[in-house]
């Protein structure tokens, strides 16, 4: 199988390119290649497009005739830039993976637990309602035009980041826990929240 990872070396998407490797894919990345030190060395295995994704002419120019099985983007965050993914790769693969966010589901919630029948819908975090915007643009491509998109959405996944319900990082709240210390929670404390490392995400993916 012959995949393309929009980004390649994040927080969720470097365990997909590290198991995809595993599986026997073909595994091709396209980035900035920036050299953030947030960032981790690919493997000499991967095929590396360099491209600025904000730049889609950059992008056509690099993929020129690829054809691919899956391309899986995790670094589309608004509308706009779902439908610059409809025009790239809309003709060049099988099946195109969006990396939306369970932060997308109704909050809060009429229900539980969550199913694939709960409203998206969340008015506190704007984030959450561009990935929305996202989802419907692309389903939108499907219907009419038959985009071959599949819609994933991780929770809090977690790897080279400590999770916390509240801070960046969460190494602040490690250093208080370590030191005896109290942190800060959301209300009282007993908010439920599905956290995922990094690494069970890509092997459940590469598992479908």
């Amino acid at each position: 199988m012959k995949v393309l990872f929009i980004g390649g070396n994040g927080n969720i998407s470097w365990n997909c390119t590290q198991e995809a490797l595993k599986k026997g894919c073909e595994v091709w990345v396209l980035n900035r290649d920036s050299g953030s030190v947030m960032r981790r060395e690919l493997p000499r295995e991967v095929h590396k497009l360099k491209a600025d994704i904000g730049n889609p002419n950059s992008v056509k120019n690099i993929i020129k005739d690829l054809k691919f099985d899956v391309v899986a983007d995790f670094i589309c965050f608004t509308e706009e830039q779902a439908k610059t993914d409809t025009e790239l790769y809309g003709n060049i693969c099988k099946q195109f993976i969006f990396i939306s966010s369970a932060s997308a589901y109704q909050k809060p919630l009429s229900a539980v637990p969550i199913t694939e029948s709960t409203p998206l819908k969340n008015p506190y975090w704007l984030y959450s309602r561009n990935k929305i915007a996202c989802e419907e643009l692309f389903f939108k491509e499907y219907r009419e035009k038959d985009f071959p998109i599949t819609v994933v959405r991780p929770s809090h996944t977690y790897d080279t980041i400590i999770p916390a319900a509240m801070g960046s990082s969460g190494w602040t709240n490690s250093a208080r826990m370590l030191a005896g210390k109290p942190i800060i929670l959301h209300g009282d404390g007993t908010t439920l929240w599905t956290l995922t490392h990094a690494k069970d995400f890509a092997t459940s993916q590469n598992s479908i």
